[in-house]
């Protein structure tokens, strides 16, 4: 079948896909709403169902909700791991600040840029296959975690177990103003406490050992980890501390965020904070956390994977770019299992977490064109 059918295809159903994405988008599922995960990977299941091809479901419970795997095409050849998340960082009743609605060529919704938008993709390449006789090259599975946006800590194990199957992965998180993302850095994050000695301000304040004056003077040396030009950031994101206004405060604590391209870097970065010590001897300093995501690096084989993309998308007068990013995803898990990885597949749009966020209306057929070219090739 030629590309332009295939687009042609999409095109066609596109009021169809811009229903079904309103729907899914409706079924408001922030991090850790366990009810509300439920309910969105119920619509996905039934969507799936619908599409005709023969899946198997399977879905692990959590505390948090339900991750989500479903298998099609089953064979003896390695899978495509397709990658995803059900859960938004938007609290129940954002949607009323961004209507899910379209103005010009934006479908404004919250949630629906990251990812949720590109969920329905997969199932719209589903039907496709179900509709035309058309296959994928290789079998299926589909994996939708449903804590992605808050580090993964349940998620992670299945993406991994799934990635280590895998021939490669094609990752539905958001694009970057439309291209793919051929690079992330990972990340750290740390937790620097520091414990000190009370006393009372007025009376007898050189008595105690300010926790919070300690932390002010470490932020300088903690920012100076950081080496821009080679992409590593250090930033200390939040502190607080202290118990009442006339108290040498006792405690305090920050977190630091950092990002790196490499894990030398990580690990450049990890000796560092290790060998922080404290200004005042009377305060002690306890430093936990460590590296969350390991970077997703552009090797050969992702580059060969974008190239591959590119032709597909110039065989339908498509033009995408790459680009690398200091956001990370799920997609770093599976990249630093060494397996072939797409990142940022998603629709083109903008506004990840904000209220302005939307996906252009004029993509999607598109962008469902080059995903299943992708798969059937």
């Amino acid at each position: 079948m030629h590309p332009t059918d295939i687009l042609e295809y999409f095109e066609s159903r596109r009021d169809v896909i811009v229903d079904e994405i309103r729907e899914i988008v409706d079924i408001e599922s922030p991090s850790h709403d366990s009810e509300r995960s439920r309910a969105v990977v119920d619509w996905v299941e039934s969507k799936a169902r619908a599409t005709g091809v023969e899946i198997s479901v399977e879905r692990a419970f959590v505390r948090d909700g339900n991750h989500l795997i479903i298998r099609a095409f089953p064979g003896d050849a390695q899978p495509t791991l397709l990658l995803g998340h059900t859960d938004t960082v938007h609290p129940v009743g954002t949607q009323e600040k961004n209507r899910t609605r379209i103005e010009g060529d934006m479908l404004f919704g919250c949630g629906i840029f990251d990812m949720k938008a590109n969920i329905v993709v997969i199932l719209e390449a589903l039907r496709f296959f179900a509709e035309s006789g058309e296959e994928p090259s290789t079998p299926l599975t589909i994996l939708l975690s449903c804590d992605e946006e808050v580090g993964s800590l349940t998620g992670r194990e299945f993406v991994e177990t799934e990635a280590a199957l895998a021939a490669r992965c094609l990752v539905f998180e958001p694009s970057s103003e439309g291209k793919i993302k051929t690079g992330r850095k990972g990340t750290s994050i740390y937790t620097l406490r520091a414990h000190g000695r009370p006393a009372h301000a007025g009376l007898e304040p050189e008595k105690g050992a300010s926790a919070i004056l300690e932390l002010a003077r470490q932020i300088p040396v903690i920012q100076t980890i950081a080496r821009p030009e080679i992409g590593t950031t250090v930033n200390v994101c939040t502190i607080k501390g202290g118990t009442t206004s006339n108290v040498i405060p006792e405690n305090a604590v920050c977190e630091i965020d950092v990002r790196f391209s490499s894990m030398a870097e990580s690990q450049r970065v990890e000796e560092e904070m290790r060998a922080i010590k404290a200004f005042d001897e009377r305060v002690t300093l306890e430093l936990q956390g460590g590296i969350n995501r390991p970077p997703l690096e552009r090797t050969p084989d992702v580059i060969t994977l974008f190239e591959k993309a590119r032709d597909i998308a110039s065989s339908f007068g498509y033009e995408i770019g790459e680009t690398q990013v200091g956001g990370a995803s799920d997609g770093n898990f599976v990249a630093a299992l060494g397996v072939p990885i797409l990142d940022g597949l998603g629709i083109a749009g903008a506004g990840a977490h904000m209220l302005t966020e939307h996906i252009l209306v004029s993509d999607i057929a598109k962008r469902t064109t080059l995903v299943t070219l992708l798969l059937m090739s």
